[in-house]
Parts: structure tokens; C-alpha cells; sequence
């Protein structure tokens, strides 16, 4: 993991926890994303894919609901590990993905039933926390 020093005196970057149950559940068992959902509901990362899933099955209202469980519950496990509503969150970070990804997924989703103003907060948001992640995730 890179070092990440703030020469600007703002705030730290923040990192979430690592669960690696959730990950070896999807790897060694093939678990679908929703029985990780179901089995770790504050696993971000299982939230992005059933978004993701569902906006390209064309269910945006399905979409959008998986994007902001998982956004939620990325804020709550956030402000646990110390964030206080901005500064870095970074991309090379696996703990971190999940959230961003949700972002992410929440932006598009969002777009997807014209919700354009949050949208656009979603997408800026998503560039504040992490330029890595935009540039990854805004294609």
C-alpha cells in the first residue's frame, strides 16, 4: 500500500477496514452478490456489483436503491473510521472500492432516472474523495 503524506494540511486520507470473509465468499465459493449482501450488509463492494447488475439488466430504480444502501452504509463505515465529511479516500485501498464504486454506481443509476443534480454531487463527490477513482469509474 502507498504512503500517503497530505502536504497541503488537510485532512488525513481515510481507510476503511479490510473484511476478507466477503472476499473469499465471492472467490472461493462463487457467491453471488447478493447472498455477500445478505451475509455482510456493510460490504460496500456487493452493493456496487447489484447495482451495477441491475443498471445493465435496465432495472434503474432497482439500480439506484442497491447504489444507496451501499453508499449509506460506505458513510457509516466512514465516519467510524475517523472521516469527518471529506478528504481522501483512496482508490488503491481495496477497503476503500467498495464505497467508491457505490459513488459511482449511485451517480449512474441517478443519471438514469434524471436525477441529474444529484448526479452531478455524486460524480464531484466521487472526484474529491478520489481522482484515481473518477478517472477509473466515470467512463
Amino acid at each position: 500500500m502507498a504512503i500517503h503524506k497530505n502536504l497541503l494540511g488537510g485532512p488525513e486520507p481515510t481507510f476503511l477496514p479490510e473484511e476478507d470473509e466477503p472476499y473469499r465468499m465471492m472467490a472461493e465459493q462463487s457467491a453471488s452478490p447478493t447472498q455477500v449482501a445478505a451475509d455482510f450488509p456493510t460490504f460496500c463492494l456487493a452493493w456496487a456489483m447489484l447495482s451495477d447488475d441491475a443498471l445493465a439488466a435496465g432495472r434503474s430504480v432497482e439500480a439506484y436503491a442497491y447504489a444507496r444502501t451501499g453508499y449509506h452504509r460506505g458513510l457509516d463505515s466512514l465516519r467510524r473510521a475517523g472521516w469527518k465529511g471529506h478528504g481522501p479516500i483512496p482508490w488503491d485501498h481495496r477497503a476503500n472500492r467498495g464505497f467508491l464504486r457505490c459513488l459511482a454506481a449511485l451517480a449512474r443509476a441517478a443519471e438514469s432516472i434524471k436525477e441529474t443534480e444529484e448526479a452531478n454531487r455524486c460524480w464531484e463527490f466521487l472526484n474529491d474523495s478520489s481522482a484515481e477513482a473518477f478517472a477509473e469509474l466515470k467512463q
